[in-house]
């Protein structure tokens, strides 16, 4: 199901286990890429206590400082507010019917070194980058 929004903001919810490091760096990168056009939150299943440490440290190597963020649960209301849910992980998110949900399945970078993150970081912003292309087409 493609979404068309000409001139309508897209609500975009990435979704992982602890919104802690790949639904946080989705998140953020895609607010990058997205600007106004979009928005985006984040939440978990079993939400952390914060980001881990690595994901900000990679995020800060694209000027985006994400220091600020708190993991959040996955409610119904964020579900409702989304009109994407992007699952970066593959045992967090409910399929949702009348949702476009997505699965990236990304690796966890939670006991990763600062060079592996770096790679799922580039890999999301990649993906970021098509996802809001075809947002807005």
């Amino acid at each position: 199901m493609l979404l068309r929004h000409t001139g309508v903001v897209a609500n975009v919810l990435f979704v992982c286990v602890a919104n802690s490091g790949r639904s946080v760096m989705a998140e953020r990168l895609f607010l990058r890429e997205a600007g106004e056009r979009h928005a985006a939150r984040s939440a978990g299943s079993n939400p952390g206590s914060a980001p881990h440490p690595v994901v900000l440290e990679a995020l800060a190597e694209r000027d985006i400082d994400a220091s600020d963020h708190t993991p959040q649960l996955l409610t119904d209301d964020l579900v409702s507010w989304a009109d994407v849910i992007v699952a970066t992980c593959d045992d967090a998110c409910p399929v949702v019917p009348g949702k476009r949900y997505i699965n990236w399945q990304l690796e966890d970078p939670k006991h990763l070194a600062l060079p592996e993150v770096r790679v799922i970081r580039d890999d999301i912003a990649d993906r970021c980058v098509a996802l809001a292309v075809e947002l807005d087409s």
